[in-house]
């Protein structure tokens, strides 16, 4: 494809994806696709010769349409709002189209210093202190783990230099809760703490982990011969946003020297919003913390924000250094090759940029606000009537209910939970995702789509009555 057919084939591609989003209303929110049938489709060997560009777009609409769940859809409400501002579509367009990689400042200045500003900026946005310095990443998932290695080198005075783990005479122990992401655990385990080495610590009524039963644990490891290292704190839990206590958890942290790490993915873009920053009281007291725009605020997956208090330490732990990477501008600039795992990295900044230029911090303001709202007129109305009810407090923008019909009880109100969702998924009509809460069923509504507005949730809230 050269450039004049490239042109013509990128303003039908602009049409076609400007077509989608402006008829994605009309379009159904679960992908009614079974098993095996998208692949049916596919032919088993690759074309030998080149095929037209008209039958790429043609399968698009046959074979890819088809099969896509709707998360764009304002009646989406499963799992957490996809960040897919069109403004970010173009930032992530131009960062594919540009092709660069950076392996060091020098193979593409600007994608290193744009990605130092547009992070300082969402630093400012969030309302944190100017001790943190930030790096993008793809997800969540890999900054807890860079985070746990960070925090195992500092325990060990960077063992990974001298005999790694094998040298280490205490078992090193993390702390997190039930409640936290999966994620974390899997951190765990790839960071080599081994999962007889993750503690579990209790939570409270509102699903939040207890600081005092954090430092009994911590307090009874130690005294039978194993090293606490870190505990990993969450604002926003994926299940019911549950808020982590971490003014309290970073004074016991502080007292036994444990890496504070704070998972805020989702609920993190909440911070833009001054009236919510109560919610991670005693956050710049943390070590690390990660914020996903790619969730709420808007930006294009994948798009997630690690931040440190010490980026030396960080340096540290993921510097690498081959001569065929060594710059004379080494010393005055970041070679964010060694704020994280990947060698190379692709410019993600430019979705985040163009986003928070396009929208402006009021416009993400106001949208998030909207949300919440929503949240809270759902809440009103499942809190009024009859056998449904609000299993968990509704801090920002995610409704946990379950539907209790009299009589109804243990394992029948479960299935009765998981036949009402189902129900309401294949229909196409609107998308939810089911979630275990203290052991039963019920259903999580999370608002947030950029296109859902308040008669989407009261569309919503009809068809669950329609479909219990």
């Amino acid at each position: 494809m050269n450039s004049d057919e490239f042109r013509e084939a990128g303003h039908r591609l602009i049409d076609w994806i400007a077509d989608y989003r402006a008829t994605i209303e009309t379009r159904p929110v679960m992908a009614p696709s079974k098993p095996g049938e998208i692949r049916a489709l596919l032919p088993q060997s690759p074309p030998q010769r080149p095929e037209s560009f008209d039958a790429i777009i043609g399968d698009l609409d046959r074979v890819i349409l088809p099969g896509i769940t709707t998360w764009q859809h304002p009646r989406f409400f499963g799992y957490f709002p996809s960040g897919g501002s069109l403004a970010s579509v173009l930032g992530d367009y131009v960062s594919s189209a540009l092709g660069v990689v950076g392996l060091a400042w020098q193979s593409s200045p600007a994608l290193t210093e744009v990605e130092e500003v547009t992070t300082d900026w969402l630093r400012q946005m969030l309302g944190l202190s100017g001790a943190w310095s930030g790096v993008i990443s793809d997800t969540a998932s890999t900054s807890s783990l860079v985070a746990l290695m960070c925090a195992r080198e500092r325990t060990t005075n960077y063992g990974l230099a001298r005999g790694g783990l094998q040298e280490a005479a205490q078992p090193l122990v993390v702390y997190t809760s039930a409640h936290s992401h999966s994620s974390v655990e899997k951190a765990a385990l790839l960071a080599g703490f081994g999962k007889g080495n993750v503690r579990i610590v209790p939570h409270d009524a509102a699903n939040a982990m207890r600081p005092d039963a954090l430092e009994q644990m911590v307090k009874d490891d130690i005294a039978t011969g194993r090293r606490p290292c870190a505990v990993v704190a969450t604002t926003g839990t994926t299940t019911s946003t549950a808020l982590d206590p971490l003014a309290a958890i970073a004074r016991v942290a502080q007292a036994h020297g444990l890496w504070l790490h704070v998972d805020a993915a989702m609920a993190g873009s909440a911070m833009i919003l001054p009236e919510c920053r109560w919610m991670w009281d005693g956050v710049e007291r943390a070590d690390s913390l990660i914020v996903n725009p790619h969730k709420w605020l808007g930006a294009v997956f994948d798009c997630t924000v690690y931040y440190v208090r010490d980026p030396e330490h960080l340096v540290r732990v993921m510097s690498t250094t081959p001569s065929y990477l060594q710059t004379a501008a080494d010393g005055q600039v970041k070679n964010y090759r060694d704020w994280g795992l990947p060698l190379g990295r692709r410019f993600r900044a430019l979705k985040l940029w163009f986003l928070v230029r396009d929208q402006g911090v009021e416009g993400l303001q106001a949208r998030l606000r909207r949300d919440i709202e929503n949240a809270k007129w759902l809440e009103r109305q499942i809190s009024a009537t009859a056998n449904w009810r609000v299993l968990a407090p509704v801090p920002l923008q995610t409704v946990c209910v379950r539907h209790e019909p009299p009589g109804v009880s243990g394992e029948a109100l479960d299935r009765h939970t998981l036949e009402w969702v189902a129900r309401l998924n294949q229909s196409g009509d609107a998308y939810l995702t089911p979630a275990i809460l203290d052991g039963r069923w019920m259903v999580r509504v999370s608002i947030g789509a950029e296109l859902t507005q308040r008669a989407h949730v009261e569309q919503l809230w009809r068809l669950m009555n329609e479909n219990v």
